[in-house]
């Protein structure tokens, strides 16, 4: 993972990278930071890199890469798939020497088509003095983009410093629509920038092959054109699956009960087996593998297994996106090794609060790890996902007990909270300005800070992830349905609604969630992997049918991700499995702990500098 910088500029002004910005570059890339100035040919124009590196395998290969042609790449991506690379290889050095060695733009995107895995990319082509860059289809790796009148130049950035007054709204997300290009020479020639847009062939009709003289909004005050050439980038994935029998128009909605993992069971065995759960879990199986076994160098010697060290962390709720990966990152992971689940918790500050959320979970089987059952006494951070992430962990050792599953709790005051989030956590939620934006953004960033505690024999001992590594659940809600928006446009307009929701999730998902949580995550130097957003993953769910996947007819807790809970009790879990959703600023209480009046979609004051 990296954090690139770079500045494109067709007029004499010289590059700005504010020294705040570059900080919080350099903390995505600790291994190795470097700079690079280039000018094209009679001063036309002028170009800057910064680029810093996090070493995640193969040799450390600082960047910006340049080679004897004088192109250059700035690359913060993992290669999983498409193109061939060693465990001892460096996937930069490889995806570079695969662009140098063509010359014409069909070349370049027939590179980038065919890798498999996050990224986000800036590549100066010295041949056609052609500025490229671009996000996955996904959108996995944050990248962003501003427009600077005063001295016509194009910034891309992967993180920003959000600014005051007229100066707040000028950095956005670069659409995951495609990848652009910018023709430097024309630019030099006319004096302004105008931006190529080549879509990925599933876009949608909006970006589809036959709209070439479509324009597009691109950075204030810089033109933009779609596909002008006609070429495009292969997608990925294949189109969703839409197919609706007729049969499944007529439902009977059952009443929203408490299941429970045995009433799951019930369902399952009135059901006939389906192969989709095995395939299921062979494909995420792979995919996690990927993830957890390409591991920045070093890590997967024995120097690790001491004092409970651990290569991978997981954003551990109990819950069964969690819980799944946990599973089978146990499958994946070298036995002496530890696995760091961090659950995160936000300080229940009303007397009154404590004592419900206490009352609430008593008396269930599911809490019986907490600390109130254990010493008869509530702690202010035995927030909801403390309870059932305590309660994933009994499952995970019951799993294997030979592994060594670190609990990691992360307690967070309000204190903590509003000083946080003024000096780094708005910058990197930045240009995102939501009430959810900012519960989310400032629950990952404690999460992924991995500073906690662990319990051991009784006792809480303070302990920092060593992780370089973060798996995150998110995409299986997405594309099993597992929102409570899911179960109401259900309701309201049953499969065909289901689907069209759906088919809406994956196309924005670039720009409500995994930017953010790349900046957010990446602040502390690790890397976020995403196994249910893996190509294969996606695709092999695209290609379902709904019904398949979800039943919404059923309880909460059964039908919503229902094909994924049928994994989870085939992996041998138990309660998580029927465990509803519950929406992370809810679960860890960061909700609470503000307005409660505010809306999700509202703008954040608490996000703005002064």
């Amino acid at each position: 993972m990296c954090g690139i910088f770079c500045w494109l500029s067709v007029s004499a002004a010289q590059p700005v990278l504010d020294t705040r910005m570059y900080e919080h570059l350099r903390r995505r890339g600790p291994s190795a930071s470097q700079d690079l100035t280039l000018t094209g040919a009679n001063s036309f124009y002028r170009c800057a890199f910064s680029a810093h590196v996090l070493h995640m395998r193969g040799s450390l290969t600082p960047q910006p890469l340049q080679d004897g042609a004088g192109n250059v790449l700035m690359w913060n991506g993992e290669i999983f798939g498409g193109l061939p690379v060693t465990s001892d290889e460096n996937d930069t050095e490889v995806l570079f020497q695969e662009m140098s060695g063509g010359n014409s733009p069909a070349e370049v995107l027939s590179v980038l088509g065919s890798v498999r895995g996050p990224w986000a990319f800036v590549y100066y082509q010295q041949a056609g003095d052609l500025l490229w860059f671009g996000r996955d289809f996904f959108g996995r790796r944050s990248l962003l983009w501003q427009f600077d009148i005063e001295r016509n130049a194009l910034a891309l950035t992967s993180v920003a410093v959000q600014g005051s007054g007229s100066d707040r709204s000028q950095w956005r997300e670069v659409p995951a629509v495609g990848v652009y290009s910018v023709d430097l020479k024309a630019a030099a020639g006319t004096g302004s920038l105008s931006l190529e847009v080549y879509p990925w062939a599933n876009m949608g009709s909006d970006l589809s092959p036959s709209c070439h003289e479509s324009k597009w909004e691109g950075p204030s005050n810089c033109s933009a054109q779609i596909n002008r050439s006609g070429l495009v980038l292969a997608s990925p994935v294949p189109p969703l699956n839409e197919s609706l029998p007729e049969v499944l128009n007529n439902i009977d909605l059952h009443p929203n009960s408490h299941p429970s993992a045995d009433d799951l069971d019930h369902l399952l065995a009135s059901r006939e087996k389906s192969d989709f759960v095995d395939c299921l879990i062979d494909v995420l199986s792979e995919a996690v593998r990927r993830r957890v076994q390409c591991l920045p160098a070093g890590t997967e010697d024995n120097s690790l297994a001491s004092n409970g060290q651990a290569s991978i962390a997981i954003l551990f709720s109990g819950g069964i996106d969690s819980m799944i990966l946990a599973a089978l990152a146990d499958r994946h992971t070298p036995a002496h090794q530890a696995i760091d689940l961090i659950n995160v918790a936000f300080k229940l500050q009303e007397p009154k609060m404590q004592k419900e959320s206490t009352k609430k979970h008593r008396n269930k089987p599911i809490d019986s790890g907490t600390d109130a059952s254990r010493s008869g006494r509530a702690s202010p951070f035995d927030v909801p996902d403390r309870i059932t992430g305590r309660a994933g962990v009994v499952e995970l050792q019951s799993l294997n007990p030979e592994r060594t599953w670190n609990f990691v709790e992360v307690n967070v005051t309000q204190e903590e909270l509003q000083k946080m989030r003024q000096e780094r956590i708005c910058h990197l939620v930045h240009p995102l300005d939501t009430v959810l934006d900012d519960s989310i953004g400032c629950a990952v960033w404690f999460a992924a800070r991995g500073l906690g505690f662990i319990t051991e024999d009784n006792d809480q001992k303070p302990f920092t992830s060593s992780a370089k590594v973060i798996l995150t659940g998110i995409g299986a809600d997405e594309q099993l349905a597992g929102y409570s928006r899911h179960r109401v446009r259900f309701k309201a307009s049953g499969h065909e609604g289901l689907v069209q929701e759906l088919a809406m999730e994956l196309g924005r998902i670039s720009t409500r969630n995994l930017g953010r949580d790349d900046r957010v995550i990446g602040d502390h130097g690790r890397e976020a992997r995403f196994p249910y957003l893996d190509e294969e993953v996606v695709s092999f769910l695209n290609a379902l049918p709904v019904w398949e996947k979800a039943d919404l007819s059923l309880p909460r807790g059964v039908g919503e991700k229902l094909l994924l809970r049928r994994a989870a009790r085939a992996l041998g879990l138990g309660p998580s499995a029927a465990l509803p959703k519950r929406a992370m600023q809810f679960g860890s209480r960061i909700a609470k702990m503000e307005n409660s009046r505010e809306k999700a979609s509202d703008k954040c004051h608490r996000l703005l500098t002064a």
